[in-house]
């Protein structure tokens, strides 16, 4: 995922500079960046052209005062575009626009490049938030049993993987990039390098420190290409996120979950809503294991469980009294 910035403007690719070396976000962030901004730009300069279909706006021309010309009205018709033409959803939507506006900010904030913000007073797309989907307990145990029973000589890797997926909450990428020298020498703790390249401190409860300590044993007569990798696939390789969301979608078959809608990331709300629902941890808290930016983004976890929904019904006062007729 390289970005091209041949094909983009100046001021593109001066925004995307900093996105990666001051603000440390993620190559993947910032190539994710430059298709949006790439995508709009081609929209906008493409209609001013009137070019025909396929021709393709020469973005790499734009100048500074070319972007700053942009009128809020183009962004409307943008957003009007990919609902209608590209059938694109609010959350999709709402994501494009959050791209434009912090690229418009950057110039009219940080630079001083253009006179004028035209997009900081838009209003993004209404997005209805979906509960997110978990593993109960049960389902849960029944996702580790299937790997004790069909792990095969992966047994204790896997069942580590997925105990700490289920305990910890980490991002697979985080899993991943998990090296022998960030776990503590008493197996308490785990340094996971999160988004932007931000490190934090995972504590391990027991369940986690025993697979931890099984696999380990193993892992030590394996011989790895990279020596300081924790989870080593069977061609000695550091183990990949295809692989390790490969073999979480086969756990998930042989458990019999495998048509829920469950993936890798399902098992980070499953920590997330176990902890906080049953471990009654603090939303503040929960932010901090996750490795959230802002609070607003965990609290999609404090949704409550039908269980929680029921006990509050029983406990109306009212329900203890007898209706006359």
């Amino acid at each position: 995922m390289k970005v091209k910035l041949s094909e983009l403007p100046a001021a593109v690719g001066r925004y995307l500079s900093y996105k990666l070396s001051i603000q440390g976000a993620s190559e993947k962030t910032v190539y994710e960046y430059s298709l949006d901004l790439k995508g709009f730009l081609q929209f906008v300069f493409s209609r001013r052209q009137d070019l025909k279909d396929g021709e393709v706006a020469d973005l790499s021309r734009l100048t500074d005062q070319d972007i700053g010309s942009v009128k809020s009205q183009e962004i409307y018709e943008y957003l009007l575009y990919l609902a209608q033409e590209k059938g694109n959803q609010p959350a999709a939507r709402a994501r494009k626009l959050s791209a434009i506006k912090r690229f418009y900010a950057f110039l009219f904030e940080k630079e001083h490049s253009i006179s004028e913000d035209v997009a900081a007073h838009i209003e993004a797309p209404k997005v209805n938030h979906a509960l997110p989907k978990y593993l109960t307990v049960d389902e849960s145990l029944s996702l580790l049993e299937a790997v004790q029973k069909n792990g095969g000589n992966n047994t204790k890797r896997d069942y580590c993987i997925l105990t700490l997926f289920l305990n910890c909450g980490m991002r697979v990428s985080e899993l991943c990039g998990i090296s022998l020298g960030d776990i503590s020498q008493d197996l308490s703790q785990i340094v996971v390098t999160g988004k932007g390249n931000k490190q934090r401190m995972i504590y391990l409860n027991a369940a986690c420190q025993n697979a931890l300590r099984a696999y380990l044993e193993e892992r030590g007569g394996k011989p790895c290409k990279d020596p300081s990798a924790l989870f080593v696939s069977r061609d000695s390789l550091r183990l990949n996120v295809k692989t390790v969301q490969w073999l979480v979608y086969k756990y998930l078959k042989l458990a019999g979950l495998g048509d829920r809608g469950f993936s890798v990331h399902k098992l980070r709300h499953t920590a997330a809503t176990l902890m906080y629902q049953s471990g009654k941890v603090d939303v503040r808290v929960l932010k901090d294991i996750l490795g959230h930016e802002q609070l607003n983004t965990t609290q999609i976890y404090t949704h409550v469980s039908n269980a929680q929904i029921r006990e509050a019904v029983e406990l109306n006062p009212l329900n203890a009294k007898k209706t006359e007729k």
